[in-house]
Parts: structure tokens; sequence; C-alpha cells
């Protein structure tokens, strides 16, 4: 039998990476070991697709040596957290401890921008930065994936209430074009490249959307995709910061938020790519496309009925 593929965070919810990716290759008839963090209806979940499920922490060197153990191409992702270089840097011993043949990693594209003498004010982006240098340093097979600023953890979770509430997208990216690209279009890559990965061993993949213009722009698309008319209105990121911290979000995701903003209205996210095409033969979805299909988030009348 294949040796397994392993991917990390495959307990995430419905439409998040390493889940989507873990479900892809398994259409595909690939064995995969999904590790997950908790023994729940998720990680049940996994097992009726098919997976063999690990449970474990990306920290924790035993779990990583019982996920790794026997595979030989893996997909490390892990979401923001001030753990995040660490949890890389344990992944990779063990990795390069067992043979590993390809390391596919997950980054950001931001880390484009930065080098020895240039950073961001975001932590998360600088243990990025950081961990593709350790990556590299290690000799390990890696390929690293640097997608642009998702759709599901920008878009669909910081404006649904405003569009719901007000018909506006209220967010503090200024004139600022960006290229939000979806989370399918990024698992599509990262299974490709799992699934045959030597090919790409030292490459860097930049993923985005289709389209880089403002917010402007977007709120057109997004009044065409709900059939009613929506706007954009910018905000200074001071108080944006404030609002996210009283939701209670930690104060190292919201700090790596605010930086997103104020890299926006700098003009730093105005990115374009044809890798997910050129990975995939599909092109990249569109914002549009992208809220057509999850309306109901940013449908008053939706929100009411699941209340």
């Amino acid at each position: 039998m294949a040796n397994p593929i392993l991917v990390t965070g495959a307990a995430g919810r419905v439409g998040a990476v390493g889940r989507t990716v873990t479900e892809l290759l398994l259409k595909q008839g690939k064995a995969v070991r999904a590790m997950v963090r908790t023994e729940d209806e998720r990680a049940q979940a996994l097992r009726g697709l098919g997976a063999e499920v690990v449970v474990g922490n990306l920290l924790d060197l035993d779990s990583m040596h019982r996920a790794i153990a026997g595979c030989e191409t893996m997909y490390f992702g892990m979401s923001v957290s001030d753990a995040y270089l660490a949890a890389t840097v344990n992944a990779a011993a063990v990795a390069k401890h067992h043979g590993m043949k390809a390391f596919i990693n997950m980054s950001q594209m931001t880390v484009s921008q930065m080098s020895i003498t240039e950073t961001t004010p975001s932590p998360q982006q600088k243990l990025h930065w950081l961990a593709e240098q350790a990556l590299n340093w290690s000799g390990l097979p890696v390929v690293h994936v640097r997608p642009t600023m998702m759709l599901e953890g920008s878009l669909l979770i910081l404006t649904p209430d405003s569009v719901r509430e007000s018909n506006q997208i209220r967010l503090p990216f200024g004139e600022g074009k960006t290229s939000p690209v979806a989370v399918a279009d990024v698992a599509r890559v990262i299974a490709a490249l799992l699934a045959n990965p030597q090919p790409h061993i030292g490459e860097v993949y930049h993923l985005t959307g289709p389209q880089s213009e403002n917010m402007h722009f977007f709120a057109q698309e997004y009044s065409k995709a709900l059939g009613r008319t929506i706007t954009f209105q910018d905000i200074p990121v001071g108080p944006w910061r404030d609002e996210l911290l009283k939701r209670g979000l930690p104060v190292h995701l919201v700090n790596h938020l605010a930086t997103m903003g104020d890299l926006h209205r700098a003009g730093c996210y105005d990115r374009m790519s044809d890798d997910v095409l050129t990975l995939t033969g599909q092109r990249p979805q569109s914002v549009q496309e992208f809220v057509r299909k999850n309306a109901a988030a940013f449908t008053a009348a939706a929100k009411a009925k699941e209340a």
C-alpha cells in the first residue's frame, strides 16, 4: 500500500484549507493521514471519509513522530498563532529525521515583500518569514505556497455583519487594491502539489484571485451577487482594531489583522499571479462568485431564520 500523505490541521471547519485538502486527496484515491488536535465529531467525519486520523499537537515531539513516521509527503499548515514558528521547526525537525521527501509549507504572500532588513508590524507575518528561513536552512525538500488574503479568512468573517445590517463593507483598506483568493483554490493547488511534488521541490508559488481591485469595485461585485446595492465605507484602522479586541479575538490575531489594514492602505496587497491556473488548470474563484455562493451569510432574512 502507498505511503499516506500527511495533512496537518485537517479538522478545521468545513471549507478550511487542511480539511479541504484532505477531502480532495481522498476523492483522488490517495491514502491520507489526517492530523487533528482533538478527538471529536470532526475527527470521526474524517474517518468516515476514509482518512487515517492521528490526534496530536504540532508543538509536541511525540505527536509529530506518530504523525510523520511512514509518510513521505506532508502538508504543513497552522492557523494564526504566536507559537507558529516553534510548531514549524518542531515539525521540520521530525520530518528531517524521518527522511521526508516533500514538505509543502503554507506561508503568506506578504513574505515576498520581506527580507533580513524589511519586515512588517504583524507578528504573524514575521513568524512566517522566519519559518521559511528555517525550512530552507533545514535542507528539507520544501515547496512554499504563499496565498494572499483568503476570502474565507477575511471577507467572510469581517464583512457579513455590516453588509447585513447596513449594506456596507466596512474595512480599513482605503483605496488600496487587493486580490483575495478562495480557500478552495488554495486547497486545489496544495492537493496537486502533494499528489506529484517532485517537479516542484524548491519552488515558491503565489496564489491570488483573478482580480486586483479596490474595495469600491468589490462592493459592486457584492451588489451583483446579492441583488442589492452594497457600498464600501473606509474606516480608520485604530477603532477597527479596538472593536476586534472587544469581540474577544486574541491580541496576536488582532495585531496581524490591523497590519493587513495598514498594508492594504499602502497598496501592498495589489498583487496578481497566474499560479492557481497554471498548477490546477482552473481559474480561481472571483469575489462575485464567492459572495453568491455564500449569499446567506450576507442576508439579514437568512440570518434571522437561523436565530
